[in-house]
C-alpha cells in the first residue's frame, strides 16, 4: 500500500536557531506550493472549459446554420447556371452583352454570388472548397502547435525541469506499478493511477504528478528535527515551485492564445450576448434568412430575364432589392469615411 507522509517528532525543550529558521522557510514554501497547485488546477480547468465551449458552439452553429448554407449554395449555383444559359441561348449586340456581363460581374463583386473564374481556369466545386477550408484549418492548428512550443507548452524545455519531472514520475511509478502487487483489485486500482501518471509525465505536467502524490499521500518522509532533511526538503520545494510558476504562466499564455483565435472570439462574443439575453446564433440565422431572401429574389429576376419575361432595360436597372442594397453599402462606406475623418486632427 502507498506510504503516508509522516514526520518524526521528538519533544525538545529548545529548538536550535538554524532549525527554527528552516521550519519557517519550509512553512512558507509549502504554503506557496499549495497555492500554486490550486491556481494551476483552476487555470487548467478554465482552459479546458473554454475549449469545450468552443467545440460546443462550433457544433451548435454548424447544425443550426447548415440548412441555410446549403440553400445559399444551391441558389448560388443556380444563378451561375442561369447566366451561363443566357450567354449561350440569348442573342445580344456587343454593347448589350457587355452590359449584361457587367451586371453578372457586379453580383460577384458585391459578394451576392460567388466569384466565377475566367474561361480556362478550373471552377471551385463545393467539395474542393471544403478541402481547402480543411487544409487552412489544419495549417492554423499546425501554427497553433508551433505557438504552444514557443510558449513552452510542449513537455519541458529545460534540463532542470525535465529532471525534476522525471524524478517525480519515477518515484510514483515505483510505488504504483501494478506488477508490484499481487492482489487483483489493487492491481486494477494501480493500473488506473499509472495511466494518470503516464499522461501527466507525457504532458510535462509536474502539478498533476504532485497532485497524484498528495492525493495518495506518498510524499517524501522527513525528520523535522534533522537540519539535513529540512534543508533538502526546502531545496526540493523551491525547485518545484519555480517549475510550477512557469507552468502557471504557460497556462495563462495558452488561454490567451486560444481566446484570440476566431473561434475563441466567437465564444467571448456569445457570452456577452447571452448576458444581454441575446441568442447570437439566432441573430446570425436571421441575417442569413435575409440574405437567402435577397439571393432568391435575384435568382427569380435572372430567371425571368432568361425566359424573356422582362426587357433588357428592366434587367439592366436591376431588382429593387439590389438597388437598395447598393445604396446601403454606399451609406456604410460614407459613414466609415466620416468616422475616420473625425479622428484626424487638423493643425
Amino acid at each position: 500500500m502507498p506510504r503516508k507522509t509522516s514526520s518524526t517528532s521528538h519533544t525538545t525543550d529548545t529548538t536550535p536557531l538554524a532549525l527554527s529558521q528552516l521550519h519557517i522557510r519550509l512553512a512558507g514554501l509549502e504554503k506557496e506550493h499549495q497555492a500554486l497547485l490550486k491556481k494551476i488546477k483552476s487555470k487548467r480547468t478554465e482552459l479546458k472549459n473554454f475549449i469545450e465551449r468552443m467545440r460546443s458552439l462550433a457544433t451548435e452553429t454548424f447544425h443550426r446554420a447548415s440548412p441555410g448554407f446549403t440553400k445559399i449554395s444551391e441558389l448560388d449555383k443556380e444563378i451561375h447556371t442561369l447566366f451561363a444559359e443566357i450567354f449561350t441561348t440569348r442573342k445580344f449586340s456587343k454593347q448589350t452583352e457587355k452590359k449584361v456581363k457587367a451586371v453578372y460581374l457586379n453580383l460577384q463583386m458585391t459578394g451576392i454570388i460567388s466569384p466565377k473564374f475566367e474561361s480556362g481556369q478550373p471552377e471551385i466545386e463545393l467539395d474542393e472548397t471544403f478541402d481547402d477550408s480543411q487544409q487552412e484549418n489544419n495549417s492554423r492548428q499546425s501554427q497553433y502547435g508551433q505557438t504552444q512550443q514557443e510558449l513552452g507548452f510542449s513537455p519541458v524545455n529545460r534540463t532542470d525541469e525535465s529532471r525534476k519531472i522525471r524524478q517525480t514520475f519515477l518515484r510514483l511509478a515505483e510505488i504504483f506499478h501494478p506488477d508490484k502487487v499481487k492482489d487483483s483489485e489493487t492491481q486494477i486500482n494501480y493500473t488506473e493511477i499509472m495511466k494518470e501518471i503516464n499522461k501527466a509525465y507525457q504532458e510535462g505536467d509536474l502539478a498533476r504528478l504532485l497532485e497524484i502524490e498528495q492525493k495518495h499521500q506518498v510524499g517524501e518522509l522527513i525528520d523535522h528535527n534533522s537540519e539535513d532533511d529540512l534543508t533538502r526538503k526546502c531545496k526540493n520545494l523551491a525547485q518545484q515551485n519555480e517549475i510550477l510558476i512557469t507552468q502557471y504562466e504557460n497556462l495563462k499564455k495558452e488561454l490567451r492564445v486560444v481566446k484570440n483565435t476566431p473561434e475563441g472570439v466567437m465564444v467571448s462574443d456569445a457570452r456577452k450576448a447571452a448576458k444581454q439575453g441575446i441568442d447570437p446564433i439566432a441573430q446570425m440565422l436571421e441575417s442569413m434568412e435575409i440574405q437567402i431572401n435577397l439571393v432568391t429574389e435575384i435568382r427569380d429576376f435572372v430567371k425571368d430575364f432568361k425566359a424573356q419575361k422582362i426587357t433588357i432595360k428592366e434587367f439592366l436597372n436591376g431588382p429593387e432589392s439590389l438597388s437598395s442594397l447598393q445604396q446601403e453599402m454606399m451609406e456604410d462606406m460614407l459613414e466609415q469615411m466620416l468616422s475616420e475623418l473625425d479622428g484626424v486632427i487638423i493643425f
